[in-house]
């Protein structure tokens, strides 16, 4: 019984030692995108649109970074006024899963962010800040964040599914299929049941809309992006 009581405490003590410290990089993360973008002269920000704002269907596609490179954040408002986490390249564990400045990270065999296809990323459900923890707690219309240098893209979340590790076909263009990719799609995976690899966990999402971050950081978000 003892042994049952401290490994529950060593994990809801490692989420929220390492949650904190996550959350803390995200934000230093945010905070140097809003510092270059706040240098950018008007006609800089103005280019592409005829007033400077606008919000589009076609977002830009971020280029492939290295290894371990962290490139964006993702906020799931669903998880908490305060939950962001950093998205980085690959989904090693050493370097990145289990890392106190990232947690999440992106299949390297997956589309690129903003690309027509299927960005697919992974994170633990339990231990080093447990970023997916809160993956069921996920309704259907949920907005879901991915914010970038360049801006925001905005996801729909649409519906779970279960799957053995061995069912890769989730990180296809379309999921699950061979078929063409006519839209942008957002996949989450992580371990299922809690505590075990046995299954993993899937979560889509569709892309709804790019804002640029010259247009301001959408409301939903605002509490939770770039603060100290």
């Amino acid at each position: 019984m003892f042994v049952l009581l401290f490994l529950g405490w060593h994990v809801w003590f490692n989420d929220v030692v390492l949650g904190a410290a996550q959350d803390k990089a995200s934000a230093t993360l945010s905070q140097q995108w809003q510092i270059a973008t706040r240098g950018q002269t008007e006609f800089d920000r103005a280019i592409g649109s005829s007033d400077g704002v606008f919000v589009t269907s076609v977002p830009p596609v971020l280029p492939r970074v290295n290894d371990a490179e962290a490139f964006a954040n993702l906020i799931i408002p669903r998880f908490g006024d305060r939950y962001v986490r950093t998205i980085a390249e690959t989904v090693d564990i050493a370097s990145v899963l289990n890392n106190t400045a990232t947690s999440v990270g992106h299949y390297p065999s997956s589309n690129l962010l903003g690309e027509l296809g299927n960005f697919a990323i992974a994170g633990h459900r339990t231990t080093y800040g447990a970023a997916f923890g809160w993956v069921d707690n996920l309704r259907v219309g949920d907005r879901i964040y991915i914010e970038a240098e360049e801006g925001w893209y905005i996801y729909r979340f649409r519906n779970l599914e279960f799957v053995y590790p061995s069912e890769v076909a989730v990180l296809n263009p379309v999921p699950q299929t061979t078929i063409a990719a006519q839209e942008r799609i957002l996949t989450i995976t992580t371990c299922h049941p809690k505590l075990s690899a046995a299954e993993r966990f899937i979560a889509y999402s569709v892309f709804e809309s790019f804002v640029p971050r010259e247009n301001g950081t959408p409301t939903e978000v605002s509490a939770v992006v770039g603060r100290d």
